[in-house]
């Protein structure tokens, strides 16, 4: 129920009365749909891992069931624990890593990283094998938190772009 447009308490609720909103293998998923949407990003994950999951779009909400949740939610870190033990980095660390979709990025972009970290790949490599390059570089660049934040605080409050050289020699002092 809404009154002059905006939404009551009734409607915020997500999909208390509603069924997913997904098709599953050719079947219309009957489960209760939960809190969880399925969003553009989850929909390209749905994709890029080739699972048999399609929105009904005969359907006006796109709340999906906590089954269907959690099925995507294994794929996705199923592949971030594989990538982490490729990259002989520590299984446990990776689990509140965000990932980034480096697939979305132009291409330029890509090339201007590489060239900036010095990445070593085979020459003529098309875009998807370029940011792969990139995203497994990525993972490897160790961040200390609490120094990153420190540096992000300071660059809001004054409006800086860059740091002083005074304030990196006291920091690091």
């Amino acid at each position: 129920m809404s009154t002059n447009g905006f939404s009551t308490e009734e409607d915020s609720r997500g999909g208390h009365d509603q069924i997913c909103c997904l098709i599953d293998s050719n079947e219309r998923c009957t489960r209760q749909a939960g809190n969880a949407s399925y969003s553009k990003r989850i929909q390209k994950t749905v994709q890029q891992r080739k699972l048999k999951l399609t929105r009904d779009d005969s359907v006006s909400h796109i709340y999906i069931c906590d089954f269907h949740k959690n099925m995507i939610q294994s794929v996705r870190s199923k592949r971030k624990r594989k990538d982490s033990e490729d990259d002989r980095g520590s299984p446990d660390g990776d689990d509140d890593v965000p990932e980034i979709d480096f697939f979305q990025m132009p291409v330029n972009a890509l090339r201007r990283y590489k060239r900036h970290f010095k990445i070593s790949t085979r020459p003529g490599l098309n875009k998807a094998q370029l940011a792969e390059a990139v995203a497994r570089h990525f993972r490897t660049i160790p961040v200390v938190e609490k120094e990153a934040l420190t540096y992000f605080i300071y660059m809001a409050k004054n409006y800086k772009s860059r740091f002083d050289q005074k304030y990196i020699d006291t920091v690091h002092s």
